[in-house]
């Protein structure tokens, strides 16, 4: 294994030392316990979104902080749910007094300390919503949770309840936002490697050349299927036509298509799947309304990539559209 880290133990309290330095226009990075908050936190009178989740899936969720998106993220050891200990403190940091909303992935130990954050911050006096996300579509259950997992369209439901957020939405009018892009958009992946969590030092899990792992999730757990390798336009329908099927899209509708990147395929390959993905809705007589390539919710160095399909209306679209400025995100401005 070979990998530009120190200590195995000592990557992620680095990794997220290195990102506040790198983005100090526009994030704080607090140590003790250790977590990402906006800059200038909290905004008066504006709801604030926090999210979080194990490491390993950068820029999800730090490089999501700042104007129009997050306005904390709490980062856990690689593939490994942050505490309580840690959210709770984020919570309180950026709670201006119109209340928090806990954006989480349904992964177990994700869902459980995030509850138990929610429950203590309330108590002392903080008004949390908690929105879940379950957005993939290849199993029911799997290693990591009970119910559909949470992955690539964490990003857009991020992105789209932080602009009701900024534009002064009440608590329960950001949650509805957020609930209702849960609601519409569809996830599946696949892998071409596995990827190598550092103080393991191996693959998570091991693939022939001629192997692919079909519906994978974000911590290199199984999917529906292991095939063997097929062109990038086969593929492609492999993971869109199970999104659209449980969607229901039809002609007619418009849609945001992402492509997002596992962390190590290609830029110009992520572009080869969105190419197939857009003519297959096209077919469909549906209208890709606005889209999104790149690595924005990886799975360390893993070759593979996930497509996301969210449904759109007007009042979507305009969220999407509206100005943003994170690390990782940034438009508008």
């Amino acid at each position: 294994m070979k990998k530009l880290i120190n200590d195995p133990r000592s990557v992620v309290d680095e990794s997220v030392e290195g990102f506040g330095m790198a983005h100090a226009d526009l994030v704080d990075v607090h140590t003790d316990p250790i977590f990402v908050v906006r800059k200038g936190a909290p905004v008066a009178g504006k709801v604030a979104l926090v999210s979080g989740g194990g490491s390993g899936h950068e820029p999800l969720h730090a490089g999501f902080v700042g104007h129009g998106m997050l306005d904390a993220a709490v980062p856990g050891a690689v593939f490994t749910s942050p505490t309580p200990d840690q959210i709770i403190p984020a919570t309180a940091a950026v709670d201006s007094g119109a209340g928090v909303i806990h954006i989480v992935k349904n992964y177990t130990g994700d869902v459980l300390n995030f509850e138990t954050a929610a429950e203590m911050a309330q108590a002392e006096g903080i008004s949390v919503r908690s929105v879940l996300v379950n957005d993939d579509v290849a199993v029911e259950d799997s290693l990591y949770t009970a119910g559909r997992r949470g992955v690539g369209g964490t990003v857009l439901v991020e992105k789209i309840a932080g602009a009701a957020a900024e534009r002064g939405d009440s608590l329960e009018a950001v949650a509805g936002v957020a609930e209702g892009v849960v609601r519409n958009v569809r996830t599946m992946g696949v892998a071409l490697s596995g990827s190598i969590v550092p103080h393991a030092g191996v693959p998570s899990f091991e693939l022939a050349d001629d192997e692919i792992e079909i519906g994978i999730g974000i911590h290199g757990e199984p999917g529906r299927h292991r095939i063997a390798m097929e062109g990038a336009d086969a593929i492609t329908r492999r993971l869109l036509d199970p999104v659209l099927e449980d969607l229901g899209i039809k002609a007619g509708e418009e849609v945001l298509l992402f492509v997002n990147g596992m962390g190590g395929t290609p830029l110009s390959e992520l572009y080869i799947v969105y190419r197939r993905a857009a003519q297959i809705l096209a077919e469909r007589g549906a209208k890709v309304e606005r889209s999104l390539v790149g690595n924005y919710v990886t799975s360390l160095e893993m070759q593979g990539c996930s497509i996301s399909v969210l449904r759109l209306d007007d009042e979507l679209t305009t969220l999407w559209d509206a100005p943003v400025h994170t690390a990782a995100l940034r438009w508008g401005m």
